[in-house]
């Protein structure tokens, strides 16, 4: 089925029932969008919160490290398990259940003072955490056809930057003017009411509000997800399609470009930087606020210019990104808004890889396996903070800043490569 027919056969409404159809499906991506964005701001306070920790509780850059790491891990294998178990739940009770969950961990944790506890908290979080997105590659691809999917749901990953955004500047001033324990306090409280409100705000299916579904091809009108035809369906679209094992194993280097610069970028810009923590949060937030711009242009362009072929683009900006963290790195430090120039120039690139992943795994699985293709891509991506997290943490303490820099450029070079060799790939895995 071509792309026009797609377009044809999921607009084939009465007026009023495009009207109601384009409400729900505005009325999803802005909720979702939100609630999203209150996953990270529960998740990044630790990032501004780690050079106080330090401080206060004597915790080394190792340490933190391993923080890092084991929530990462938990939350790539969270990701991909939950790729499965959602179709069983509600998406919108999964989702909203995580959010609260997530908040419950972060006023623990702000609570605790001994390592082990800590960690042992935060390793939980990294599984209620994996319960944010699985839920959104299901709900999506039921609201968004194919060929609007890279446009829309590139808007709809600005939460993520948004979400990160808002936790490195708020927590900045939190920490600074009431202490790290706080950050945790404060952002908990608001996750739980926001998810409360997504329970009652979004439905999971266009037919749950009397609308038809989106009929895009044979193989996803099938009935049972727990049939043997759709375990089938998975092996072949997923664990055997070629393109997606590209993509998956892309996915770890983008992530360790992304988690590098969003985990450590304070500690960088404070330490390296000479930058003060309120500081450091802004510039934090300005790669961020650069990632949000380039999600959107790198879902635009890849919908207009290179006929939905995301990978492409990937390559493209991989590269790109490589380059300006090199300059980040390089640049006279005694010039301090040239670092910061450089390092949002690196998340515009950054950012754009990290949608289009989601983007190409959902229209590559069709709509039926996107949340399983999503998490399988999710678990390599994750499995990157073993680079990101401990990694960085023993390179830095072992051998300082300089090398840690070094080693992320390395790995975005390696990332574009790879994106490479799915350069002939199809936009999407509709027949």
């Amino acid at each position: 089925m071509d792309k026009k027919t797609v377009s044809e056969v999921s607009l084939q409404m009465t007026p009023e029932e495009k009207k109601k159809f384009m409400y729900w499906q505005l009325r999803t991506i802005a909720a979702t969008w939100l609630a999203y964005s209150f996953f990270y701001i529960v998740r990044k306070n630790l990032s501004m919160s780690m050079p106080a920790m330090q401080e206060d509780l004597g915790i080394t850059k190792t340490e933190l490290g391993i923080f890092l790491t084991l929530h990462g891990l938990l939350y790539g294998v969270s990701r991909f398990a939950n790729g499965f178990i959602v179709h069983k739940w509600s998406a919108r009770t999964f989702m909203a259940t995580g959010l609260i969950f997530c908040a419950a961990c972060n006023i623990i944790f702000g609570f605790s003072s001994m390592f082990l506890i800590m960690g042992l908290v935060w390793l939980i979080h990294g599984w209620f955490q994996g319960m944010g997105y699985p839920p959104m590659a299901r709900l999506l691809p039921h609201w968004i056809p194919p060929n609007e999917l890279a446009t829309k749901m590139a808007i709809w990953n600005t939460s993520h930057s948004v979400g990160a955004m808002t936790a490195v500047i708020s927590c900045g001033y939190i920490v600074t003017n009431l202490g790290w324990r706080y950050a945790f306090y404060i952002p908990a409280v608001l996750a739980i009411l926001i998810g409360i409100w997504l329970w009652f705000t979004i439905r999971d299916t266009p037919s749950s509000v009397g609308l038809p579904e989106l009929e895009i091809g044979s193989k996803d009108n099938s009935s049972s997800k727990e049939s043997k035809e759709y375990k089938q369906f998975i092996k072949e679209k997923v664990f055997k399609n070629p393109y997606i094992w590209i993509i998956a194993i892309a996915n770890f280097f983008v992530y360790i470009l992304r988690f590098a610069i969003l985990d450590w970028g304070p500690t960088i810009l404070k330490d390296w930087k000479g930058f003060s923590l309120v500081n450091a949060g802004w510039a934090t937030a300005a790669f961020e606020i650069s990632g949000i711009a380039g999600v959107i242009t790198a879902g635009w362009i890849t919908d207009k210019f290179f006929g939905s072929r995301g990978l492409r683009v990937c390559v493209i900006l991989m590269a790109l990104s490589s380059l300006f963290l090199f300059l980040f790195w390089k640049i006279d430090s005694a010039i301090p808004w040239l670092p910061v120039v450089f390092l949002m120039l690196a998340g515009f690139c950054i950012y754009g890889p990290q949608a289009l992943v989601g983007i190409a795994s959902a229209n590559m699985a069709t709509k039926r396996g996107s949340a399983v293709a999503n998490g399988f891509a999710g678990l390599w991506g994750y499995a990157s903070v073993i680079v990101t997290g401990l990694g960085v943490g023993l390179l830095t303490d072992k051998f300082g800043w300089e090398f840690s820099l070094g080693t992320l450029i390395g790995a975005g070079i390696i990332g574009a490569g790879i994106f490479a060799l799915a350069w002939g790939a199809r936009a999407d895995g509709y027949e």
